[in-house]
């Protein structure tokens, strides 16, 4: 047999689970469609570890707990890529939460493993980026986390490796056939058609997850999703004092401004999105969104012409009723008991990603054993 686990993706989740397999002693081999790693949602999201404040108001306290729970791990353990920053929370008359609202919202997020916060005075909202003061009520400051996604998913991934884990780039899954003893992983690289053997398979696509699933046979169950495009913009100029947690006016979304690299990172969007997940791209109608909250914080009367770069990855949400900001975030590890050795990532956060790699192998710990 090849490897004892077969993984499908190379993105944070993939890297993740190929690092926690390895470390365990298990042979490992991933395959990645793309020439390196984090080329899909992995590289494009809003570059934050953090234990997602605005899943309080939904009652996601276990999400935002374990979050919060993984942050701390990744400041201790990867203190070159993580990065502890401060976050400004400005609030208006206009803003749809109160300033107690919010204070009470702090408190709890600090309670459940979370940073010190405080009330910024009066006297030094000039000192806050040239963010717009008329009619500001408060501003709360907080910490969270910041890292180059790209750059962390690479150094998971280089761990793995390290522990002899095998990855193959520039590869295509063709087809997956399972039997009760083992999975036949049929792929195209390089070399031409390769055929593997694995005790297990762990479907790390992301956005491409279903579609991995319907080349195994026999076909499993799927869970109904939908895709939702995320997008960031790029403007010049650089936040000095840390990232600002603006709510845009036109929908009450939370849109995040933040330094990157000299230059404002501005997202994100919530776009559903049906099509091939490769050919996802910000949409003009988007760019203009962020540019406009962008520009009503910070009154810069910045154009479409001064956007730099954009680009757009895209979530997995389950199906269901009201808009993707409020549909639940957990992420969901499912594998169809007819076809037991193959399991699938659905969702999952930048944040817990090696969280995700441990309740994975938990999951896998009785078809390794059996196999």
């Amino acid at each position: 047999m090849d490897a004892d686990i077969l993984v499908v993706g190379a993105g944070i989740h993939g890297a993740a689970v190929a690092h926690a397999a390895a470390r365990d002693g298990y042979r490992v081999r991933v395959v990645e469609q793309y020439a390196r790693p984090a080329e899909g949602t992995s590289s494009r999201s809003s570059k934050l570890i953090h234990g997602g404040l605005r899943y309080l108001e939904s009652g996601q306290l276990r999400l935002v707990r374990e979050c919060l729970r993984e942050q701390r791990a990744l400041l201790r353990e990867r203190p070159a890529l993580v990065k502890l920053v401060p976050f400004y929370l400005p609030v208006y008359r206009h803003t749809s939460r109160p300033a107690w609202k919010i204070a009470v919202g702090l408190w709890l997020y600090r309670l459940l493993g979370g940073h010190r916060f405080r009330r910024i005075p009066a006297r030094e909202w000039a000192t806050l980026d040239g963010l717009d003061t008329r009619e500001l009520r408060a501003v709360f400051r907080y910490f969270d986390a910041q890292t180059d996604d790209r750059a962390l998913t690479a150094a998971v991934l280089a761990d793995a490796r390290a522990l002899g884990a095998v990855v193959a780039f520039d590869t295509r899954l063709e087809g997956i056939e399972c039997n009760a003893a083992r999975c036949r992983v049929y792929c195209h690289g390089p070399a031409g058609t390769e055929v593997l053997t694995a005790a297990c398979v762990v479907n790390a696509a992301g956005p491409w997850v279903n579609r991995v699933l319907a080349r195994v046979t026999p076909r499993p169950a799927m869970r109904e999703i939908e895709l939702v495009q995320g997008t960031h913009i790029i403007v010049p100029g650089a936040l000095t004092r840390g990232i600002y947690y603006l709510e845009a006016p036109q929908d009450r979304r939370a849109v995040f401004a933040m330094p990157w690299k000299g230059r404002t990172l501005i997202g994100t969007t919530e776009t559903p999105y049906q099509g091939d997940p490769a050919e996802v791209h910000p949409l003009a109608e988007e760019q203009a969104y962020l540019l406009a909250v962008y520009n009503r914080y910070f009154q810069r009367g910045l154009e479409q012409a001064d956007i730099e770069d954009a680009f757009a990855g895209l979530r997995v949400l389950p199906a269901g009723e009201g808009s993707a900001f409020s549909r639940p975030r957990e992420t969901i590890l499912h594998r169809d008991d007819t076809v037991p050795r193959v399991l699938s990532i659905y969702g999952g956060k930048l944040t817990s990603h090696a969280h995700t790699a441990r309740q994975v192998m938990k999951r896998l710990a009785p078809v390794l054993t059996r196999g």
